[in-house]
């Protein structure tokens, strides 16, 4: 991998972000606006939160049973 190439991947890889972003902003999201006036949209935010919640714990666990196991290693 070249040294110039580098910056052009990354230019070129943030102007497609933004791009993508911009078209997901334009217009009127009818699903979400019922979602909104009806009151749904709390419980999928919930919901949502509560998955990545469980993921974190999880994933935290883990990693602490993983570290233990290293270090157990080590000490043998």
């Amino acid at each position: 991998m070249h040294i110039h190439s580098v910056p052009i991947k990354i230019i070129a890889l943030t102007f497609l972000i933004l791009s993508t972003v911009s078209v997901f902003a334009q217009g009127d999201i009818e699903m979400a606006d019922r979602m909104r006036s009806e009151g749904k949209i709390y419980v999928v935010v919930a919901v949502l939160s509560v998955v990545f919640l469980g993921l974190a714990v999880y994933l935290i666990t883990l990693d602490r049973r993983i570290s233990k196991m290293e270090k157990e290693k080590e000490n043998q």
